[in-house]
């Protein structure tokens, strides 16, 4: 391997003799590859020189160096490579070609590649492993220079990824020593006509370029598609993707579409003039594999950008964050038998209890006054009295018998209709709208509520990883983790269990809109605000995939728009009635799901159960308790 480095400034007019096979030289004039070089993006544009071993580089570094118009600022690489015998195959030295001209590449603010062989096995050679070696992305031009017949030019250009798709286009050169002349192709994958290649001009000596198209020489391929069917790859997830097969008014059945990134896609296929064809596939797995080997041209589907799958392909503009959240079953109403005293504050009930002792015993004392201390009746009667008026039974009338009294048992009365009055509005406000536990929505409140967290098989990682944090939260989280259960699995076992389920928020929200929505609304599930991480999330598409840049510029501009988000939460809202109109469906067909249901009355207005009305009964039962005591007192007194 011959690699040179030249500091120069454009490509120009050069001579080589190429050996040929046989032992035969054809002359190589590259004055139309200069002209064509000579129209640079940018005054700092990388010039990359890959040659096989059958052009002579001497004679074109000496061409090169003959140049007199250079500026100075520009950079020319130039790198000499080999088959393998007759294998269409780089050799270990020719592969750290491929590895030098990307760093060339990389250090370069613009640059464009130049490849020069007659020998077709060195293209295709040069095309798989530019491929491998990640050479080319779109804003880098290539330009192959060879010498091909027509058939095997057209052959050549749709086989390889490289030549078809990136933005490349091919000087052939057609003449002869006496009369040269070389012609201008290109692959256009997508274009009125279909896919096919193109000649856009041709070259002579005397005359230059001659243009036969209005293709351009680095035409711009991914902005139109004209209608074509581009293969992607998806899978079932909601609310992001789903699929359903349906039945239309002729009789056949059609696959229907819905979700956000569908919706995003179908937005995009608008602009872009083109249409989609869902591969089928096995396996999330399956999804991306057929995008590394760019069957599938994207993944509409929301993935996690992971190391290891940044390695094996890109991804457009992290269009998402997926917040991994977790589901927990509501907290229930527990049985409130405290329910009695609940609409009084301990403080209030202290003070009632401090004046029923106090004012019965004042107002015992100024009914003995006005009898000359000789009251016809004892303090017992008194309390009993004034407790009963708080509890608005009748007047003491036989108590009246001073103004004093009088004044006392009218403030007393005052005091007993506020109180009560304050103590029943309240008392039905607690009973009929009671107040929940409250709910754990922080990482720290879920471990420290739940006995275990769920998660889908790919959560071992997620546990491995929690168990080795330094943070004492995360390893908590990692030692409650139990990977294996699905998400219906874990959010089922939540409800009747203490454990919650660990999976990205918005797919856990439309599960739980889906499955769990009651016949009014509500749920028994919930989302928690608080997360343990979020991931960014993008398309997966082939590394360095030349429509990127248009996809990236749209998924933004939807972004923008709000309308991502405006179809998510359509989605939610449609999902979440539907789920309602299928439970009132069920409850209308199986009268034993209306017990099943949360209690309510034939108008819909919520009933007081046994845990809102407990503490009612549990007074009662005291009270029957301690009537029995007094009771038998009284009985074992009079015998």
């Amino acid at each position: 391997m011959l690699v040179k480095l030249v500091l120069v400034t454009c490509l120009g007019v050069a001579t080589a003799r190429p050996k040929m096979r046989g032992g035969k030289e054809l002359v190589l004039h590259t004055g139309g590859g200069a002209e064509l070089m000579e129209n640079q993006p940018s005054a700092f544009c990388t010039s990359i020189v890959i040659m096989d071993r059958t052009i002579t580089s001497s004679s074109i570094v000496k061409g090169l160096l003959e140049k007199s118009t250079w500026d100075q600022r520009q950079m020319l690489a130039i790198f000499e490579a080999k088959l393998k015998d007759t294998n269409s195959s780089f050799t270990d030295h020719a592969s750290e070609v491929i590895t030098f001209a990307r760093h060339v590449r990389q250090l370069s603010w613009c640059s464009i590649v130049v490849v020069v062989s007659y020998d077709p096995d060195f293209l295709v050679a040069f095309a798989e492993w530019s491929l491998k070696g990640r050479l080319l992305v779109w804003t880098t031009r290539l330009v192959v220079v060879s010498h091909l017949t027509l058939p095997n030019l057209q052959a050549l250009l749709p086989a390889h990824w490289t030549f078809s798709m990136m933005n490349t286009v091919f000087l052939n050169m057609e003449g002869d020593v006496e009369q040269p002349r070389c012609s201008v192709y290109t692959y256009l994958p997508y274009s009125p006509n279909g896919s096919h290649v193109v000649k856009i001009a041709f070259w002579t000596p005397a005359h230059g370029f001659k243009y036969l198209s209005s293709v351009s020489f680095f035409q711009d391929k991914f902005e139109n598609f004209h209608g074509a069917k581009v293969n992607v790859t998806s899978g079932p997830y909601m609310p992001y993707w789903d699929e359903e097969e349906v039945m239309v008014s002729d009789g056949s059945k059609t696959t229907v579409f819905r979700g956000s990134d569908y919706r995003m896609l179908e937005a995009i296929a608008s602009v872009l003039n083109f249409t989609f064809r869902l591969l089928p596939t096995s396996s999330w797995v399956e999804v991306t594999r057929r995008v590394e080997e760019r069957v599938s041209l994207i993944a509409p589907i929301i993935y996690v950008l992971l190391p290891e799958q940044v390695e094996r392909y890109d991804f457009t503009y992290v269009y998402e964050n997926a917040y991994l959240s977790f589901g927990i079953v509501k907290p229930d109403l527990e049985p409130r038998w405290k329910s009695i005293y609940y609409p009084l504050s301990i403080e209030v009930w202290i003070a009632v209890i401090g004046h029923v002792v106090f004012f019965p015993f004042l107002l015992w004392q100024l009914i003995r006054a006005g009898h000359d201390g000789h009251p016809n009746v004892g303090v017992g009667p008194v309390f009993k009295d004034m407790v009963g008026m708080l509890l608005g039974q009748n007047l003491p009338r036989r108590l009246l018998n001073t103004s004093s009294s009088r004044v006392l048992v009218a403030a007393w009365l005052v005091f007993a209709l506020i109180l009560g009055l304050a103590y029943r509005g309240n008392l039905t406000a607690s009973l009929t709208l009671p107040k929940y536990p409250p709910r754990p929505e922080t990482l720290e409140e879920i471990v420290d509520h739940v006995d275990m967290v769920t998660m889908p098989s790919y959560g071992e990682k997620h546990r491995k990883f929690y168990e080795k944090s330094e943070s004492p939260l995360l390893r908590t989280l990692g030692s409650l983790m139990n990977p294996g259960p699905s998400l219906m699995e874990g959010l089922k076992r939540a409800l009747i269990k203490k454990s919650a389920h660990l999976d990205p928020k918005k797919y856990i929200h439309y599960k739980i809109l889906d499955e769990f929505t009651e016949a009014d609304g509500s749920t028994r599930l919930y989302v928690s605000r608080g997360s343990v991480f979020p991931s960014p999330c993008g398309w997966p598409i082939p590394h360095d995939a030349p429509y990127k840049a248009q996809l990236d510029r749209l998924i933004v501009a939807t972004l923008e728009a709000g309308l991502y988000d405006k179809w998510t939460e359509d989605l939610m809202r449609e999902t979440q009635l539907r789920s309602q109109r299928r439970k009132r469906q069920r409850q209308a067909a199986d009268k034993q799901g209306q017990t099943e249901a949360k209690a309510v009355n034939e108008d819909g207005l919520p009933t007081l159960t046994i845990n809102h009305t407990q503490g009612a009964f549990i007074l009662l039962l005291l009270g029957l308790i301690f009537n029995t005591l007094v009771f038998s007192t009284e009985l074992l007194c009079k015998a």
